[in-house]
Formats: structure tokens, sequence, C-alpha cells
């Protein structure tokens, strides 16, 4: 990737920001679900491109990491406890959007998908909690940059912004487009 481990932790944090808000309006869909599920399951869906490219930035840097990249390495790793706690992020949040999917295909019922989905998310507010709060402070200076005029230099920043402009597009064309399998779930009385 372009620009280095800066650049990727650029991207991270561009990504992050999204999501942050994104996962907002999601969560807020929660409180009153059976009224809100196609909005729920619209932004479901909006999420997974976002999603997906910030895992495999951070897929990156770990693999850049512990291949022994020298950038990387001399930026140094993740404080221990988030090394811990990050692979409960990522199995959680997989989690959270198979099952969701699964959900979508296989449709209303009281059955295991759904009890999975519902403990993913629990096990995903927690881990993904902790490691928001660990890294609010630094977010918002690094997700900007790139969109900043007369910003530090790092190589890559157009790059880094077409990824996540076109993770956005690539989510509202696939919620778009399956928005539709909510209807079975609105009138579900489960």
């Amino acid at each position: 990737m372009r620009g280095g481990p800066d650049g990727n932790e650029r991207l991270t944090a561009a990504s992050a920001a999204v999501l942050f808000f994104m996962l907002a309006a999601e969560g807020v869909t929660i409180l009153s679900i059976r009224q809100l599920i196609s909005v729920h399951v619209f932004i479901g869906m909006l999420l997974v491109p976002p999603v997906a490219l910030k895992l495999a930035s951070t897929t990156w840097r770990f693999a850049r990491y512990y291949r022994g990249a020298r950038p990387y390495r001399e930026k140094g790793p993740p404080l221990l406890p988030l090394r811990l706690l990050a692979p409960v992020v990522v199995a959680s949040t997989v989690a959270v959007f198979v099952t969701g999917i699964a959900l979508l295909v296989q449709g209303p019922g009281r059955g295991l998908v759904l009890g999975l989905h519902k403990a993913s998310f629990v096990v995903w507010f927690v881990a993904t909690g902790v490691h928001v709060l660990a890294y609010l402070s630094r977010v918002p200076r690094l997700a900007v940059a790139d969109w900043r005029t007369g910003a530090s230099a790092v190589p890559g920043s157009l790059a880094r912004r077409s990824l996540l402009a076109g993770a956005v597009t690539a989510g509202a064309i696939l919620a778009v487009s399956t928005v539709q399998y909510a209807g079975p779930w609105l009138h579900w009385h489960g």
C-alpha cells in the first residue's frame, strides 16, 4: 500500500470514522427494531463494504508487521491488550454480518441463526466498544488528514480517498438492491 504504515493508519482511521456514524445509525434502529427493520437491513448492508475495507486495512498492517516489513516494525504494534482483543473484534464482526445476511436469506423465524446474531452482537458490542474507546482520541485527526489541504504529504492520498468513497458507494448499491429482502420480517410476530 502506498504511504506505508502512515497511509495505512490514515485509511484505517478514515474507515473507522465512517463506520462510527453508520454504526450509530444502525444502533438507533435496534431501539425499535420491529418498526425500523427495513432501515436496519438497509444500514446493515450499507455497512458491509466499509467494514470489509476496515478489516482489510487492519489485516494489511497485521501481515506487514508480522512478516517483518521494516517500516511497520519501526512503527510498532498496537498495545498488547488491543492485540489480544483484536481477534474477538474481528470474529464477532464477521459473525454479526454473516448471521445478519443469513437471516435475510433464511427469512423470519426463531432459529439458531437469530440467536447467533443476537449473541454475536452482544460480544461485538462489548469488544468493539473497548476498541473504539482505545482509539477515539486519535481517529478524528487521522481520519481527516487525507482530506485537508496542506496536510502532511503521505503518498497515496487519492487512492485512500477513492477506496473509502468506493466502499461507501458499493455499500449504497448493495443496500438499495437488498433492502427488499426485509419484507418478510415486516410482518413477523416472533
